[in-house]
């Protein structure tokens, strides 16, 4: 039986070299092809995916979202993405994530990995995993992300305040907060710095 795969990715040219490179092994075949992480829980059931290979930054809904929506499933989630920050890598394995791996990995090691995962072993880079333990958990609450990602396209403090319903103010005092946190001079630079270290 081969392993059923699902590939999630917003780019057209990365998900068709994906599926030709695994379905030229033996025992994979890819089932469905999604160009964002919107209905990545009912694909898997409805093509009986073994192993979800997840984008991260996609449209409407991330692979790390999508990844929890397959949490308690038979499904495992590998996310392969350009980014390996600790930040992000974090975030994926609190979501259940079985494997995380660069897109520019070896189609011999991405093929590995997919066999490893599907048979309930796990495919982190040591590099990474050292990497996250140095920089610790993500000290940003959730209102705080909340913020930033409102903030992401440079609003001004009505803008976040009118788009979440907060007080100009309490915008202030977390975008304050989130400065201490990392050190930025000004919110703009603190966001821009949250998104480099994956926190968001």
């Amino acid at each position: 039986m081969s392993i059923r795969v699902l590939i999630a990715d917003d780019q057209d040219l990365v998900r068709g070299a994906l599926k030709v490179l695994l379905n030229l092994e033996p025992d994979i075949k890819v089932v469905a092809e999604l160009g964002s992480g919107v209905g990545v829980a009912d694909a898997v059931k409805k093509y009986r995916v073994d192993v979800a290979l997840l984008d991260i930054e996609m449209p409407d809904v991330s692979g790390i979202e999508a990844a929890k929506t397959l949490k308690g499933t038979d499904c495992a989630v590998i996310i392969v993405t350009t980014f390996d920050r600790p930040g992000y890598f974090q975030r994926a394995v609190d979501a259940g994530v079985s494997g995380y791996v660069v897109k520019d990995t070896p189609p011999d090691e991405l093929a590995a990995a997919v066999r490893r995962v599907h048979h309930g072993l796990r495919v982190f880079d040591n590099h990474l995993v050292e990497a996250a333990r140095r920089a610790g958990n993500n000290p940003l609450t959730p209102r705080e992300i909340e913020i930033c990602n409102a903030a992401k396209d440079h609003a001004s403090v009505a803008q976040i305040a009118n788009r979440i319903f907060l007080s100009e103010g309490t915008v202030r005092n977390h975008l304050s907060n989130v400065m201490a946190k990392t050190g930025a001079r000004n919110y703009h630079e603190a966001i821009h710095a949250a998104i480099t270290k994956g926190w968001l």
